[in-house]
């Protein structure tokens, strides 16, 4: 019995390096395919010489293509399923950075009983372009609580706006210099960002010291290293109830995943 697996390990492997003539990514789903393959083959015995069996395999492949792409798919399915579980683990282990982080700016209801976190650049199109979607979900939904996340990947630009930005927050004015911001043409830059926060009436002088405090830089190392953790890389990103949605999205899809979040609750 031990020989037989030995033999049926070493076919194994044989199977593997002869995959690679279908691609090296093709490698780890061939183990589906050499199942499939004994099962077509009838009769082969257990001490079937490696390369008799390889080739038997090989015909086989060749014969049904469609196994290839069914272990693609089905391999995709498995990894995709295995992300979305690691990243609701993730979002339960860091929920006190994710949810209560006091150094996060909360708009929308704060004893709301639905929590979306955006994290956002305001030198990002795509954050721009779904600002004003993420206010219709706010205006349509009295329990929705919102929590911002600075998270500036494009540039010093983007980091001095996000600085001023929470800056802001000491000042009660995070809202309203938010959505100035992203409705602001040109590129957030310190003269674009300072004549936001004069036009909404922050008190310009206080911004620049406030936007200087180390503790601003502190918090924004935070949501870079949180949004590490959670595998977003680009703007805009949100998180609804144990869901991640990356890039910009439709209201449908929003509101569609605050309802799952709620009725999940």
């Amino acid at each position: 019995m031990m020989e037989a697996w030995k033999i049926t390990a070493r076919m194994v492997i044989a199977v593997v390096l002869a995959a690679v003539v279908v691609g090296a990514a093709l490698g780890w789903f061939v183990f589906d395919a050499v199942s499939d393959a004994r099962e077509e083959v009838s009769g082969v015995p257990a001490d079937i010489h490696v390369d008799e069996f390889q080739r038997q395999v090989r015909r086989y492949l060749v014969n049904n293509p469609e196994v290839i792409v069914e272990a693609i798919q089905r391999l995709e399915s498995r990894r995709t399923a295995a992300e979305q579980d690691e990243m609701k683990s993730a979002i339960r282990e860091r929920a006190d950075e994710l949810l209560r982080d006091s150094a996060s700016p909360v708009g929308g209801n704060p004893q709301g009983d639905v929590t979306l976190v955006e994290f956002s650049d305001y030198n990002c199109p795509y954050c721009r372009r779904v600002a004003p979607l993420l206010a219709e979900a706010e205006a349509s939904d009295p329990k929705l609580r919102i929590i911002y996340k600075e998270i500036p990947i494009l540039g010093p630009d983007s980091l001095y706006a996000a600085k001023a930005a929470l800056a802001a927050h000491r000042q009660d004015r995070y809202v309203a210099f938010h959505r100035a911001l992203m409705d602001a043409k040109g590129i957030a830059a310190e003269g674009l960002v300072m004549a936001v926060a004069a036009r909404i009436g922050l008190d310009v002088e206080r911004l620049k010291g406030d936007l200087e405090d180390p503790s601003i830089q502190a918090a924004i190392d935070r949501n870079m290293a949180l949004a590490r953790t959670l595998r977003i890389t680009g703007t805009p990103s949100f998180v609804i109830g144990e869901e991640i949605l990356r890039g910009a999205v439709d209201l449908e899809t929003m509101q569609a995943l605050i309802r799952q979040a709620r009725a999940t609750k």
